[in-house]
């Protein structure tokens, strides 16, 4: 069995208002008032068969700085070209997490992993063919390349299994947010998009206003903790600024869950 390389691909740490604007800062900087901090990590697996991506970026759609070269040269860094991804799944169709898909660099859109399946949400694609009509002309233009264009394979609600990756239906933080599940004998991981998005979400009972369902959210992330925990699953954390990948080695009933870097 070949060994399974899994990297976080880390594009930076950004300050994010009601405008959606993502405005970039130091990883360790405070974001500006009245705006939350989110750092960007698709995640990268190998495997020997297969180089997968969860979730896929912010390519040049949203801000300031933003640029399809940071994951390409990431991606080079772990000596794998564009052509060479074979599958990107996507948690759920917030452009800061498919905004990689498609890019302008050349001053025109084009699929910037030409020879990916991209995974996605039937009915949640269904939705944001809805909602995009209401969005800007950048928005539009991308949602309609990559629906013309684009490799694109549809999910159901239910469980679906592809190869090592298991897809499931969790809402949340949309109608029809997904967790991303890739198991492969002793290499298990859980990535669940914003549901379970940094680590400070561990050991914490909240309800985030932003969400679609927030006690979903709140159900869900619990749920999975456990499971993580029970099952010995490493927990992928999409907007977390330091040691994106973890695991939770020890409970306690006042303390919680123990957590261990994976570096």
């Amino acid at each position: 069995m070949s060994k399974v390389n899994v990297k976080p691909l880390y594009e930076g740490t950004f300050s994010v208002g009601l405008d959606k604007i993502f405005r970039r800062i130091q990883r360790d900087d405070p974001p500006h008032k009245g705006t939350l901090k989110l750092s960007i990590n698709p995640f990268l697996i190998q495997d020997g068969e297969k180089n997968i991506l969860f979730d896929v970026g912010l390519g040049d759609l949203l801000g300031e700085n933003t640029s399809i070269d940071t994951i390409l040269e990431n991606l080079e860094d772990e000596g794998i070209e564009d052509f060479e991804i074979t599958d990107i799944f996507a948690s759920h169709l917030h452009f800061d997490h498919i905004g990689g898909l498609a890019n302008r660099k050349n001053g025109y859109w084009e699929l910037t992993f030409p020879d990916a399946k991209i995974w996605v949400s039937k009915n949640e694609w269904d939705k944001l063919r809805k909602v995009v009509e209401k969005q800007g002309d950048d928005e539009k233009d991308f949602f309609n390349f990559i629906d013309s264009h684009g490799n694109l394979h549809f999910l159901e609600d239910d469980e679906n299994q592809i190869g090592h990756v298991r897809t499931k239906k969790i809402g949340g933080h949309t109608e029809f947010h997904q967790v991303l599940f890739y198991e492969n004998g002793e290499d298990r991981y859980i990535m669940a998009g914003d549901v379970l998005g940094r680590r400070s979400a561990v050991n914490r009972s909240f309800e985030a206003k932003f969400d679609f369902d927030p006690k979903q959210s709140l159900k869900v992330r619990n749920e999975l903790q456990r499971l993580a925990y029970d099952e010995g699953y490493a927990i992928m954390t999409y907007h977390e600024s330091d040691h994106p990948i973890f695991k939770l080695t020890d409970y306690d009933k006042k303390k919680g869950y123990t957590i261990e870097n994976i570096s």
